[in-house]
């Protein structure tokens, strides 16, 4: 008979496994939205505007789905919170799968008019609303179920999901970049989208399969011993009352990450072409950095286990502050090796020391009652703030400085971002060690409530 321990531990490879392919199938959703952003959507969808105004016009398309991530947090989080984790995770998974089939079946500008934006925006809506609620769910539900000084590595896994989708979403668009062009604008652009039902099925086969986090079950089981339950305030306002200031800072510290891994997913697909590499070798040299990526992440979040998060993060994004000028210079240099090395260097290695412990950092900033909607709330912020709006941000500075290769004011951004997030993470409080678990969590709350007076 197998023991507890070794039952625990087959558990937790389990629900690693299900939140690193559940995570991997909604980002390819997400992320496969901003390659055809960069490379389609300007001429299927903003036919009436210029070639920059188009690719502008996509790119705040792309926002959109940011800007709903905290709205899907909030809502799932409170239902996460209170219903369980895993049955958000499946439904998550289906809004998202539904709402990517859709765009995959839109009609054009040239077919429906303004109507054609219009309905891209309200299927890109309801995609941020769904990865809105994924994240959170997928972190916890590994984070929970891992042992003592593995708390990062596991919840990790949650993020390695999102190289691992950008790795598939590209490979799949890039094999279908190389058709003709009028093929691929009438329907290649198409498929990829489409498939997401399949994957759909797939993630949920997965999904249905594990158990819920103990430390949710033991917190619920606590409530209705206490007959609390039905005094119990709303997550939102647990949080919002209890730890305002963890949210502002867990939004701010991951900031600098997800603005690089949004710049490089998008916004340098744009601008390599740009400079004279072909759509392929970009979206290739993507594919390769998202692969590396997958390793790495669970590596600086391993890392963030032994020495702590703070010093890891606080490395990273002061390292992608140094290299911001050198990136473009490696893509300015017109050579497909050095491609290669500006997006290696920047979505495994500096992307990955902060984004690697980020999923253990953040969720291990609220309690267990509120901690999916805590979590979510904080993470998705950052999204929105971060990653949502650098593709629209750095478009318009390129544009500013007279296109081409001035890319001096967008390193002057990224800098500025990495110096905020590293002073947001010096703040925090070290947690690689704490208590996480319900026994700890009147402490844990007292204790924040003092910080915050």
């Amino acid at each position: 008979m197998p023991t507890h321990d070794a039952a625990r531990r087959t558990e937790s490879r389990r629900i690693a496994l299900s939140s690193f392919v559940g995570s991997a199938i909604e980002f390819y959703d997400f992320l496969l939205y901003g390659a055809a952003a960069a490379l389609v959507f300007n001429e299927l969808f903003f036919t009436d505007l210029s070639a920059l105004a188009g690719t502008i016009a996509a790119f705040g398309t792309l926002a959109v789905g940011y800007v709903a991530r905290p709205l899907g947090g909030i809502v799932f989080g409170h239902f996460g919170d209170r219903v369980g984790r895993k049955s958000m995770l499946v439904m998550t998974m289906t809004i998202m799968a539904i709402a990517s089939f859709a765009i995959g079946l839109l009609p054009t500008y040239d077919v429906i008019g303004s109507w054609a934006p219009v309905l891209l925006v309200a299927c890109r809506l309801v995609q941020g609303i769904a990865v809105g609620g994924e994240w959170g769910g997928a972190a916890l539900m590994a984070m929970e179920h891992a042992s003592e000084g593995r708390r990062g590595l596991m919840a990790s896994f949650a993020n390695m999901g999102g190289p691992a989708g950008a790795v598939l979403a590209t490979a799949v668009f890039a094999g279908f970049s190389a058709l003709p062009e009028d093929q691929f604008l009438s329907w290649g652009w198409r498929v990829p989208f489409l498939l997401s039902l399949g994957l759909m099925a797939i993630g949920l086969f997965i999904r249905l399969k594990v158990t819920e986090s103990p430390i949710f079950v033991a917190a619920q089981q606590r409530a209705a011993q206490e007959q609390k339950a039905a005094k119990q305030e709303a997550p939102l306002v647990t949080v919002l009352r209890r730890y305002p200031k963890n949210i502002v800072l867990s939004c701010l510290s991951g900031c600098a990450a997800l603005v690089i891994q949004s710049l490089l997913a998008t916004f340098m697909l744009t601008y390599a072409t740009g400079v004279g590499f072909e759509r392929s070798t970009v979206l290739w040299a993507q594919v390769v950095s998202s692969a590396l990526h997958i390793f790495t992440i669970p590596a600086f979040a391993m890392l963030s286990d032994r020495i702590g998060r703070r010093p890891v993060m606080i490395a990273g994004a002061l390292a992608t502050a140094a290299c911001a000028y050198p990136l473009f210079a490696l893509v300015n240099s017109g050579s497909t090796t050095l491609l290669f090395a500006a997006y290696i260097l920047g979505n495994p290695i500096l992307q990955a020391s902060m984004y690697g412990p980020m999923a253990a950092f953040v969720s291990e900033m609220f309690g267990t009652r509120a901690r999916y909607t805590g979590a979510s709330l904080g993470y998705q912020l950052a999204t929105t703030l971060g990653a949502g709006t650098a593709p629209l941000i750095a478009s318009s500075l390129l544009a500013a400085s007279g296109g081409g290769t001035n890319s001096g004011t967008v390193s002057l951004y990224i800098i500025g971002v990495c110096l905020v997030s590293s002073a947001a993470i010096a703040l925090t409080r070290e947690s690689h060690r704490a208590d996480i678990g319900e026994s700890a969590e009147p402490r844990a709350e007292r204790a924040d409530e003092a910080a915050t007076a």
